[in-house]
């Protein structure tokens, strides 16, 4: 079925971002429902926001990037996370990884950065760092946007998964090939033992 007038097409989004991130001297991918969206190459259910993922140590390099940008950071609180200030200069560890950016004017005005940890080459997964893969492993470029591997998006997801999240999974595991499958299914073994997606699997 073919937009309304009044419809953005549905990959505008992520081509958005992709424009927008143009030129970032390092790795960035497309995160979340929208990654999975467009390594599935159809969109599957609205979504609330567009989120990027990149490295820990890339902070101050999308902001660089995105100068002109308000940049607020996720800390914890005591009342649930709230969004603070992102100050010029302030490097930020864990447990911080969710940035919001935003501005005023323009195509795509609000974006989230999700920080992802990494060493020795490998990237490792913030809950548990013994869940892990090569950095090469991390993402692949899906009609020239990059995209976090569906395997991690779900991973992430597995946590505690909404009605949303679930659908996600419906829609992507059917897809996954058996390598992609076997990680994710020893992911979650080691992360959540005796989820309810790792018998899907």
């Amino acid at each position: 079925m073919a937009p309304s007038p009044s419809e953005p097409p549905p990959f505008e989004a992520p081509r958005r971002v992709a424009a927008l991130m143009a030129g970032f001297p390092r790795p960035w991918y497309l995160a979340g429902g929208w990654a999975l969206d467009v390594w599935l190459r159809r969109g599957t259910r609205p979504h609330e926001d567009i989120e990027i993922a990149i490295l820990r140590r890339d902070q101050e390099e999308v902001r660089r990037h995105l100068a002109g940008w308000k940049f607020e950071k996720v800390v914890p609180a005591a009342g649930g996370p709230q969004r603070e200030p992102w100050r010029e200069g302030e490097r930020l560890g864990p447990p911080i990884h969710e940035l919001h950016a935003g501005r005023s004017t323009g195509d795509l005005r609000e974006l989230e950065v999700l920080l992802n940890e990494a060493d020795a080459g490998e990237w490792k997964f913030r809950r548990d760092p013994r869940v892990s893969r090569p950095l090469s492993g991390m993402g692949l470029s899906v009609a020239g946007v990059p995209v976090l591997a569906p395997e991690i998006v779900l991973l992430y997801k597995a946590k505690a998964p909404r009605p949303r999240d679930e659908k996600d999974f419906r829609n992507a595991s059917g897809r996954l090939v058996p390598e992609q499958r076997r990680w994710l299914r020893a992911a979650l073994e080691t992360v959540h033992p005796g989820h309810p997606w790792i018998e899907e699997l």
